[in-house]
């Protein structure tokens, strides 16, 4: 609570305005007197120089009981009537609270806290002399006079700040020369973005990680950080629309081209390197929205060899069922909105690498600006607290919801890695220790089958995105390519009748009865 240090301020009886009532069983028949007519100004710092005892109690009867009561005890002989709300008061409490009867000028009804009331029971604030108001104090007190660093609270706090000061000027210059790590700028970096930082190169087995206001803005910023003007990618056929749009209409504005293989044709890859100096191989896996797989490792070892980096977007993965790293890729980018953050509340991208990589990407990030906001941090980091356990329900849900919807009559397709039929399943078996939350399958119909399918659906919301604790179904056709002609849409590989189903961490039981009822529908 702030000093007052303002001239100090005598309420009266006579003044106009409704009267103040005290807590506490009052009879109100009975007329006004004493301190119950009075407008009651609490000493500075007051709650401070409770004991432990007397804040207990305060939660209970109420601050303005105790200092009435106190006031009462005090001033029994001092003209001012005991109030009758002081007999309801705790005597502990009241005990615990010292009033200086000499502090208190007192006249008829007259109650006056003088400017140094307690001041001397705050040292610290002492050296607040150069602030002259309650304005200032209430800006400055209790940070720029000096905090305290909760460092033994269970969760991560959030530092709410734009900025970072330096005490003295020596101290930003030993900064800019790197002789002493700090924060300088919210836009490069927060004590509670870098708890989220940290947690995902735990788990990636990453020297560094970056946190980006979202999936696109990390795999934007790191193509346009590691491939030059004039540069050569290689990508792949399957990937998210996004994606593929900055590849074929930004990228070339920058002289940046492309090749697009298949994700699993390993030849068409070679020729790419051997005709092009290659600077970067990206590509999903497993891939949006057919979840195809690439060979991390054997890509990893051919780019390499030519001087091409390798950045695998892990996001359908996450780091729990693919290390990406550790199969040999030099950097692993994750739409932290989907599985990392896992509850559909928050936008966030990460890149992990080595610490030189993303080090470089960092350098152009705190140009483009796309910093996290430290309320999104805390989100993830709350939201990874159970990423292991929502994966593995859904990896469990979605590997037995695949096999049984192969089997149905009105399923034409299924595309899952956990399916022996899928084109990649033996390199997800090697690469990948669970196979993920996404099903993506073709009804047996055209656009409007479909979508009486999806609309039969109770449990799932008709939604973009995936990953998170509630269940997720779009259709592709409609969601992410209705812009486009149904021929259009087919040469990539989007048929009407395509349906992506993101499982939550709801009943395996209850989806499967919903999905087998929206069926019978069609």
């Amino acid at each position: 609570m702030a000093v007052c240090t303002c001239p100090p301020r005598v309420f009266t009886s006579s003044q106009p305005g409704p009267r103040p009532r005290l807590a506490g069983r009052v009879d109100a028949t009975a007329p006004f007197h004493g301190l119950s007519s009075l407008i009651l100004r609490f000493p500075p710092n007051f709650v401070r120089q409770l004991s432990t005892k007397a804040r207990r109690n305060c939660s209970n009867i109420g601050v303005a009981q105790i200092v009435a009561a106190s006031w009462s005890n005090n001033n029994s002989n001092s003209g001012i009537p005991a109030a009758p709300s002081a007999t309801a008061v705790d005597a502990a409490a009241t005990a615990a609270i010292p009033v200086d009867p000499a502090k208190l000028s007192a006249g008829g009804d007259e109650v006056v806290f003088e400017n140094d009331v307690q001041l001397e029971a705050l040292p610290d604030l002492k050296e607040a002399s150069f602030l002259s108001s309650d304005g200032s104090l209430a800006i400055h007190a209790g940070e720029r006079l000096g905090r305290g660093i909760v460092t033994d609270a269970i969760t991560t706090p959030v530092v709410n700040t734009s900025a970072y000061f330096f005490k003295k000027t020596a101290d930003l210059i030993d900064f800019k020369e790197k002789r002493a790590t700090s924060f300088e700028y919210g836009r490069y970096g927060n004590p509670t973005t870098v708890v989220v930082e940290e947690k995902i190169s735990a788990l990636e087995g990453a020297e560094s990680t970056m946190i980006l206001a979202s999936g696109m803005c990390a795999s934007t910023v790191m193509l346009m950080a590691l491939v030059p003007a004039g540069g050569h990618i290689v990508t792949t056929t399957d990937c998210y629309r996004k994606t593929r749009i900055f590849i074929e209409t930004i990228l070339p504005k920058m002289g940046i081209t492309a090749t697009i293989i298949d994700p699993a044709d390993v030849g068409a890859l070679e020729s790419a390197l051997n005709e092009h100096k290659v600077s970067l191989f990206f590509t999903e896996s497993p891939t949006n929205p057919f979840l195809r797989c690439v060979d991390i490792k054997l890509v990893s070892e051919l780019c390499h060899k030519k001087g091409a980096l390798v950045c695998i977007d892990g996001t359908f993965a996450t780091p729990l069922n693919q290390k990406a790293l550790a199969l040999g890729a030099d950097l692993v980018v994750h739409s932290a909105t989907k599985y990392i953050g896992g509850h559909n509340d928050v936008l966030a991208g990460c890149i992990s690498g080595s610490l030189k990589l993303v080090s470089e990407i960092r350098t152009l990030h705190h140009i483009l600006g796309g910093a996290l906001n430290p309320n999104a941090a805390y989100l993830i980091i709350r939201g990874m607290k159970t990423l292991h356990l929502r994966v593995q329900q859904q990896n469990s849900t979605a590997s037995r919801m695949a096999k049984i919807l192969e089997a149905h009559p009105k399923v034409a397709r299924v595309y899952y890695p956990g399916l022996s039929s899928h084109p990649e399943h033996q390199l997800a078996k090697r690469q990948m220790t669970g196979f993920g939350g996404v099903v993506s399958f073709e009804i047996d119909g055209d656009l409007m089958t479909t979508i009486k399918f999806v609309d039969a659906l109770r449990i799932p919301y008709i939604a973009p995105s995936f990953g998170g604790c509630e269940s997720i179904v779009d259709q592709p056709a409609i969601m992410s390519y209705w812009d486009l002609s149904q021929s259009e849409r087919i040469t990539y590989g989007i048929k009407d009748n395509l349906v992506r189903f993101s499982f939550g961490v709801e009943d395996f039981e209850d989806l499967k009865a919903d999905i087998l009822q929206a069926l019978e529908t069609i």
